[in-house]
């Protein structure tokens, strides 16, 4: 069946404008991070929005829902932003059961070159395939489910809540 992967935006797929000193969306990054990864699973990549996680709302996050529970693979991996990823896991956690969700982003835009986002994306093709059902986060070699887990903004790291 493979994994179903999500895009949302995030650092992830940020792109830095050097005349203007900003970050933006272009185009996600996923294709060829699993290029470079040189993944031998079967991958469906689905752009659901390309947004801030700052910037994301209720009703976007309701689409997520949506979009994992009409998904018809039963593993999932969703690229986020990281600011908010927990509050989505929370909504996925709550509202969706019989199936493996695995949440992953970057804390440096993959574009920049030096990004944990390969490594956290490769986890979280592999947590996804291996852990039972449930929503999880994923990142930097950590995984938490979604009821126990927190962004440490102080030292920019997710941790176990409690």
């Amino acid at each position: 069946m493979g994994i179903g992967l999500f895009i949302t935006g995030g650092t992830f797929d940020k792109e830095y404008d050097e005349i203007h000193g900003r970050l933006y969306f272009k185009d996600t990054h996923v294709a060829e991070m699993l290029r470079l990864g040189r993944c031998h699973v079967e991958v469906k990549v689905r752009t659901l929005m390309m947004v801030d996680s700052l910037d994301m709302t209720d009703a976007d996050r309701a689409l997520i829902l949506d979009h994992c529970r009409r998904a018809d693979e039963e593993r999932i991996v969703v690229t986020h932003g990281t600011d908010t990823m927990e509050a989505t896991a929370r909504v996925l956690g709550e509202g969706l059961s019989g199936k493996t969700v695995v949440l992953t982003g970057a804390m440096v835009p993959y574009a920049f070159g030096s990004s944990d986002g390969l490594f956290n994306l490769g986890s979280a093709i592999a947590l996804a395939q291996s852990l039972p059902h449930g929503v999880y986060v994923a990142m930097n070699g950590r995984f938490f489910t979604w009821d126990n887990v927190r962004k440490n903004r102080d030292l920019g790291v997710f941790e176990p809540r409690r």
